[in-house]
């Protein structure tokens, strides 16, 4: 059932999305938004695969990022990234549809933790992410 506050947060991810040329240049798409939760995903393409032809750690970390800030940024009140630390636990390969997942765990105050789960089309488990955020000024709607 959507709810106002779920609403708000696709509202923001959209007015997100429009200024956020790297997710765009990444291929990655917005699939769902709701208070406090973000999934996203992009398909491995051979310009992100690193020296070993495997998914290049900078373009998952990006993509688990991108999930990450959208869903501290889902109630409409500007944040960003704190702390970030990323467990890579299998290799991406080309061609690949990758989907990172992003869920609140706890919010308080300014600031608030996510974990972020980075999986491939076959469901097997690339990377683990957790990110902190921070509220800034500003908003996005």
């Amino acid at each position: 059932m959507d709810t106002i506050s779920d609403d708000l947060a696709r509202a923001v991810a959209a007015k997100m999305y429009e200024s956020d040329r790297a997710a765009r240049a990444m291929g990655i798409e917005i699939l769902e938004v709701r208070e406090g939760f973000a999934r996203v995903a992009f398909v491995v393409r051979d310009d992100m695969l690193s020296g070993h032809n495997i998914a290049h750690g900078g373009f998952i970390f990006a993509l688990a990022d991108t999930a990450f800030a959208y869903a501290c940024n889902s109630r409409n009140r500007a944040t960003i990234a704190l702390q970030c630390t990323i467990s890579f636990t299998k290799p991406g390969k080309a061609g690949a549809r990758v989907t990172a997942t992003a869920v609140e765990r706890a919010k308080g105050g300014r600031t608030g933790t996510y974990d972020v789960d980075v999986v491939d089309d076959e469901g097997t488990t690339l990377a683990i992410f957790r990110g902190t955020s921070y509220g800034v000024a500003g908003s996005f709607v």
